[in-house]
């Protein structure tokens, strides 16, 4: 059995448990419960804060975390990274009042600057040889040059909204940041058996991601033209059709270059294009 730290809430729980379902990985809907079993997996969910994981994982009190890059950092204990997973992404950012005019880094040389990240931001300066002072804040960063507790922030940016809502700018961004799958060091080796599950479900997951299959009927005399402009995952699948002259072409396309290449496909003469969605994909 497998012990996961899981954030309680948030878009950090919402996406891991979006994650969880997809990899067909039952986990029951009970409220206030800081620990659950799955039904159908050999693991179980413990919820903590996400700045309590990265500890709980690197002391064995769970295997694994899925935690956000931004406090793992933070924090510094001693987890291994596992695997990037790609979402809840954001970035840590240092923002200042929309009024003041920004001429460069060293506008922070002497000021305040209010964070819930101190040893990240502290390293940051340091490299930047800027003399600051740091005022640690646990929650609601943003308001703090507007109380004038601080004259800037050092905090998370997903969207950006909340900068504007409080009449600041963002104007540096320190690191990039996503959702990580994080490991105790000492894992045995059944353990490790069950981990190479869980990846397997989660790889199947993500490499669907963003894919779609498509189906279309071909005629044979452009059949050679139509398949150069497919970027399949190998080489797609051509079966002979009932009516002479036609096949059928199957392949996986990414949705970012999607409507391009089905632009191209009609052009080239395909008919009868059908697209589904991947939930899952083994390669």
């Amino acid at each position: 059995m497998l012990r996961i730290a899981v954030q309680s809430k948030g878009r950090l729980y919402d996406d891991t448990m979006s994650l969880l379902q997809e990899a067909d990985i039952k986990i029951p809907s009970i409220k206030r419960t800081l620990l659950v079993q799955s039904p159908n997996f050999p693991i179980e969910i413990l919820f903590l804060r996400d700045d309590d994981i990265p500890q709980s994982v690197a002391n064995g009190v769970a295997d694994l975390g899925i935690v956000g890059e931004n406090e793992f950092v933070e924090r510094h204990e001693n987890a291994v990274i596992v695997k990037r997973l790609g979402f809840s992404k954001c970035r840590l950012s240092l923002a200042i009042p929309k009024s003041e005019d920004y001429t460069g880094i060293e506008w922070f040389e002497g000021k305040k600057i209010a964070t819930s990240y101190p040893i990240i931001l502290k390293q940051y300066l340091e490299k930047q040889n800027i003399h600051a002072e740091i005022h640690v804040i646990t929650g609601s960063v943003e308001i703090a040059p507007g109380i004038h507790l601080a004259d800037a922030i050092f905090d998370i940016v997903s969207s950006g909204s909340t900068l504007v809502s409080n009449s600041l700018k963002e104007v540096e961004t320190v690191m990039q940041s996503e959702a990580l799958l994080i490991a105790n060091q000492g894992l045995d080796d059944e353990k490790k058996a069950i981990l190479e599950q869980l990846l397997f479900r989660i790889e199947a997951v993500k490499t669907a991601e963003d894919k779609k299959y498509v189906l279309m009927n071909a005629p044979n005399d452009r059949l050679k033209e139509i398949v150069a402009v497919l970027p399949g995952m190998k080489s797609p699948t051509v079966m002979p059709l009932a009516q002479e002259g036609w096949s059928s072409v199957h392949t996986v396309l990414s949705e970012h270059s999607f409507w391009e290449i089905i632009g191209k496909l009609k052009m080239l003469g395909a008919e009868g294009i059908l697209v589904l969605p991947i939930e899952k994909m083994i390669v």
